[in-house]
């Protein structure tokens, strides 16, 4: 995965894919999620996340109060010593990461804590999801952070007259 390839490409196809999702506005709920379901296996049977992780080197998860607990216990710390060690609250009021990349991805793209990872993370990009049609400008900026998503995209585009 290239992925200075793919932020150029992401950037220079942010108009269209703009215009694209106000498009997509009129779709039918649940045909947006049938189409955006079907993709979502498609893509991901043949992209490996692990040879890109930009996900988790450029946007941070919103952490939920379970999340902070569940990860203070595998570190072995009070939830306030997790917060202080590596959380901030952002200007919405949401604990996210301090800084990025993430502090919990390895160099070879695995995640330290997979197996008790937020639940944004466990959900991330969203494209499975039913009622797509509420995450639809999320989706769009998803599509500038993860090249699955901007595959997506790209071939909804194309199968749409």
């Amino acid at each position: 995965m290239n992925l200075e390839k793919f932020r150029q490409q992401a950037r220079s196809q942010r108009k269209e894919n703009q215009k694209f999702f106000r498009k997509l506005k009129s779709t039918s709920p649940k045909e947006l999620d049938q189409k955006f379901h079907t993709l979502h296996e498609e893509v991901f049977s043949e992209i490996d996340c692990l040879n890109c992780a930009n996900c988790c080197k450029t946007t941070g998860p919103l952490f939920t109060q379970n999340d902070i607990n569940r990860l203070a216990k595998h570190f072995g710390l009070a939830p306030g010593d997790f917060i202080d060690r590596y959380l901030r609250v952002d200007e919405d009021g949401d604990f996210v990461l301090q800084s990025l990349p993430c502090p919990f991805l390895g160099d070879d793209n695995y995640c330290s804590v997979y197996e008790v990872r937020p639940k944004a993370c466990r959900e991330y990009p969203h494209t499975n999801r039913n009622k797509m049609h509420q995450i639809l400008e999320l989706t769009r900026k998803n599509a500038e952070a993860c090249p699955a998503v901007l595959e997506m995209v790209n071939r909804m585009k194309a199968a749409l007259p």
